[in-house]
């Protein structure tokens, strides 16, 4: 297996088709990318180092999609750029706005593949709930995301493309020469959209560097969650590397239960990811980890549940987000009561953990946790093959 394999993936990921001979997507290049690529296409070595810096502010910082906007490069050097290079972001094929403001974009990106992202307005602050790869591999069974097949992971281009293509529908993008807005409509990214993000570790970790560059997109470290189902090896590198906050897709407080809720629990199994999750604060001297527990309805949901977590978390700086479990059409469970919710919240309150319950955003257009891709998937596959494929039927 080659350093740069992923983990574990014994599915066919098919690479993206691009057509050829075709210009050169600068987004998504790291600058030391960005650098090779224009001293390859003929900037001269000594200025290469300052065209970064002017054409990364143009793209990332004012979101400019046009050489001939970026004044401060001499006309003929634009006309260069632009015959060689072009400035893509995913293409939105649709946009549904909830009844709470939320928004869900279905994207297109390379080989005609499509992603849902999702954008939440909350008070004093707004997330984009962003994918990493074309379908997930985990088949979590409550996730109906996770009934898609993986088809590829996503580029670093698509991945922070996301984020452009967010802040060019919410007009997002300062006006060079105008007043500092310091209010942000996109102000968080959690990595909780299509896909394990740490299966496609080293995009996403370009991907994020890129955001978080002062000169660009300028996110705080501390803005930014990314969420995994608990792929053990990667997540010391997620602390060395990206350096985000971490949230766990948890779930449950015993192998035997989250063997069937998130099979990953197979390969590295409760205590595993508790070993590696202990280590982790320590290594970017963060914040809390944030586990991630949908509630089910008498299948992970009971006090003694909440007692077991407690102890198993112990030791550990964290908050539980206990997430309402969002039904979807053929799903195998039923969500947990409000005062079932409100009990176990209570339990991991009173143990001295934030267990704060997360509001359902965006049902009324299939855009909560777990719901991802599933309406437009379904507009294409009969009722029988939704049932089939969520073990429903025999």
């Amino acid at each position: 297996m080659t350093a740069n394999a992923p983990i574990t993936q014994d599915v066919l990921t098919l690479p993206r088709k691009l057509p050829e001979g075709g210009k050169i997507n600068l987004v998504g290049l790291t600058r030391d990318q960005l650098r090779e690529t224009l001293i390859a296409h003929g900037t001269p070595e000594k200025q290469a180092k300052m065209r970064v810096g002017q054409i990364w502010q143009w793209i990332y910082q004012w979101g400019k999609r046009d050489f001939a906007e970026m004044t401060n490069l001499a006309k003929a050097y634009r006309a260069d750029l632009d015959e060689h290079f072009e400035i893509a972001t995913p293409e939105v094929m649709s946009k549904q706005v909830s009844t709470d403001g939320t928004r869900k974009y279905l994207v297109r990106i390379a080989g005609g593949h499509e992603v849902e992202v999702v954008y939440i307005p909350e008070e004093g602050r707004g997330t984009l709930c962003i994918s990493s790869q074309v379908g997930c591999t985990l088949t979590c069974s409550f996730c109906h995301t996770g009934t898609q097949k993986l088809v590829r992971n996503l580029t670093a281009a698509e991945i922070v493309g996301q984020i452009m293509m967010a802040r060019d529908d919410l007009d997002e993008w300062p006006v060079p020469g105008a007043p500092k807005d310091e209010t942000r409509l996109l102000s968080n990214i959690v990595l909780m959209g299509m896909g394990e993000p740490l299966y496609n570790f080293e995009n996403v970790r370009d991907a994020m560097k890129i955001a978080m560059d002062p000169e660009g997109i300028s996110l705080s470290r501390r803005r930014i969650t990314l969420s995994t189902s608990g792929v053990v090896p990667e997540i010391a590198r997620t602390a060395e590397e990206i350096g985000c906050l971490l949230a766990v897709s948890f779930h449950a407080t015993t192998d035997e239960v989250r063997d069937k809720l998130v099979p990953i629990n197979k390969r590295w199994n409760i205590e595993a990811l508790l070993e590696a999750l202990r280590a982790y604060p320590r290594l970017t001297n963060s914040e809390r980890i944030t586990f991630e527990y949908v509630m089910l309805n008498g299948v992970n949901d009971s006090d003694e549940d909440a007692h077991r977590l407690v102890e198993l978390i112990k030791g550990i700086p964290a908050k539980v987000n206990l997430i309402p479990f969002n039904e979807w059409p053929g799903s195998p469970y039923t969500r947990s009561s409000n005062n079932r919710i409100h009990a176990f919240a209570n339990i991991i309150y009173q143990a001295g953990y934030a267990s704060p319950i997360r509001t359902p955003r965006g049902e009324d257009i299939l855009a909560a946790c777990g719901q991802l891709k599933s309406a437009t998937e379904r507009a294409r596959k009969s009722r029988k093959q939704i049932e089939a494929e969520a073990g429903l039927n025999p």
